[in-house]
């Protein structure tokens, strides 16, 4: 369960202006996240909080294949992502990372910038608290659950004593 303030963006958030490429010199999560949403929100990283929700429109993350976005959006403090859709690569890269993302074409036409929003990522339940208002989207089955708990793909596998088949 994750309960947080919304940060809102509209639709094709693109890879680049969640990581703009620029910045990408490092492999530091922690250095390239400093500049996550700079080209589309100057203040998000001043201002985004542990626990933080991204909701946006149609197609977020669409562009490169690179995983960087949603580490950078993850290591910001960021618990989840809701939007309409989101582009097939960075929809399996969050996953990947541990980064939960639902998808609820409702919730991110109705949930506003700055709503308190409570997500269950095993219901797929979206309660936005500053309304009363209550959205669903598809639960994760069973093995994408077990990956975002485990805080990724590959704690995942070392979890299940997979070291060996890295």
């Amino acid at each position: 369960m994750y309960t947080g303030k919304v940060f809102k963006y509209g639709d094709n958030v693109d890879t680049d202006v969640i990581t703009p490429a620029r910045y990408l010199n490092t492999s530091d999560p922690a250095e390239y996240s400093k500049h996550c949403m700079g080209d589309i929100d100057t203040y998000f990283v001043s201002k985004v909080e542990k626990g933080d929700i991204i909701v946006a429109g149609a197609n977020f993350g669409c562009g490169s294949s690179r995983e960087h976005a949603p580490i950078a959006i993850k290591t910001c403090g960021v618990s989840c992502v809701i939007a309409s859709s989101f582009a097939r690569i960075f929809y399996r890269n969050s996953i990947n990372i541990g980064l939960p993302i639902l998808e609820s074409p409702e919730a991110a036409e109705n949930i506003k910038a700055d709503d308190m929003v409570c997500v269950d990522v095993t219901t797929g339940e979206i309660k936005n608290i500053t309304t009363g208002q209550v959205f669903h989207s598809a639960a994760f089955p069973p093995f994408i659950s077990e990956i975002i708990k485990a805080g990724g793909l590959i704690n995942s596998i070392k979890s299940k004593g997979g070291e060996n088949e890295l």
